[in-house]
């Protein structure tokens, strides 16, 4: 059988190439993959050519964009960091992993990959456990980073803005942290998903202000916590407004190109907030000594398997892979009722 993967040819065209897999050696896996979640913001902004990586010169060693040639070109082959996969065969010398085992990690939307054991070894889904939760690695890993970044005490009340999948699992995350919880979003599926899933509380941002009801509900004090995980300009602004005095809030959506609405002269001055970015890139600086991103990976895993989060109920859509382009189309036009879409695989497709 042909091994496939999905590439990104030119601006929202998408293809199919074969794939060329290493042999396996003596200490490696092959794996064959199950299930690959979509996500819909980083995927998006290379789908529609929007990534800075795709408008500009990533300078590794300086950490800075530059203009010149772009750091991603035609054909985009990175498409896909939330893939799961049964292992088929192991290689002489591997112990630790046998056939039969579900693995987690990032190999793109690809029919099947090879991995080293003591890659696979830290990426082993629990015995018994529901194969789809992997898909949910790392953008849950993602999560539990802001919500780290946040830090959260016990008793404090946090506003969450944006319900899609990372917010949806940093209320979680958030409750589960001891917090009283205030999920924000304009879509009312999304915000009865939150209350279902565990969210104290949901508001519409478009009918009433955030700001107000919640320090009118605080007498003028606002929220200890606010965390923006939508990306959209308007509801940083928001989340900025909204956080109490001398307070914290956690920038973890993905901003595209230049970010208007922000009024950084009024109550983000005059309040004293501490504006503090969350990306995957990094984890939380004062918790770097004994967290990585392997061990949130980890984290987000076992933490379904053991009822601290419920992510599947997350999943709104299982698309066939030879359907990839059609599901890319949907999630282009903005589908509302697509949440967390997940790309199936089965022989021959």
């Amino acid at each position: 059988m042909e091994e496939r993967r999905l590439v990104l040819t030119a601006e929202r065209r998408l293809a199919f190439e074969p794939l060329d897999l290493p042999t396996l050696q003596a200490g490696d896996v092959f794996i064959r993959t199950l299930y690959s979640g979509v996500s819909a913001g980083t995927e998006l902004s290379q789908y529609r050519g929007t990534s800075p990586f795709m408008k500009r010169q990533w300078d590794v060693e300086n950490r800075v964009f530059r203009d010149g040639t772009p750091s991603w070109t035609y054909p985009v082959r990175n498409l896909g960091y939330e893939e799961v996969g049964i292992v088929e065969r192991v290689g002489a010398a591997v112990t630790r992993i046998k056939p039969g085992d579900h693995i987690f990690g990032t190999w793109n939307h690809c029919t099947a990959h090879v991995m080293s054991e003591t890659e696979a070894a830290i990426r082993r889904m629990p015995a018994g456990s529901d194969p789809r939760i992997g898909v949910f690695s790392h953008i849950g890993a993602v999560a539990l980073n802001g919500v780290h970044d946040a830090r959260i005490r016990l008793g404090d009340l946090v506003v969450v803005f944006g319900l899609g999948v990372p917010g949806q699992i940093v209320a979680q995350a958030a409750r589960a942290s001891g917090a009283t919880v205030i999920g924000v979003d304009p879509l009312e599926s999304r915000r009865a998903l939150a209350i279902t899933l565990g969210a104290h509380r949901v508001l519409d941002p478009n009918k009433i202000s955030i700001a107000d009801i919640v320090k009118g509900e605080t007498g003028g004090r606002g929220a200890d916590v606010c965390i923006e995980v939508s990306g959209a300009p308007p509801a940083l602004a928001e989340a900025i407004r909204t956080a109490a005095y001398s307070s914290r809030v956690v920038a973890m959506g993905f901003f595209q190109g230049e970010t208007r609405g922000l009024h950084l002269g009024d109550e983000f001055h005059h309040n004293r907030i501490e504006l503090v970015c969350s990306q995957i890139s990094g984890v939380a600086p004062e918790a770097s000594h004994r967290w990585s991103k392997p061990r949130l990976w980890q984290s987000a895993v076992r933490l379904q398997h053991e009822g601290v989060l419920d992510l599947i109920p997350l999943i709104t859509d299982e698309t066939p892979f030879a359907d990839a382009p059609r599901l890319f189309d949907r999630l282009d036009k903005g589908d509302p009722n697509v949440l967390q879409s997940v790309l199936t695989f089965k022989a021959g497709q």
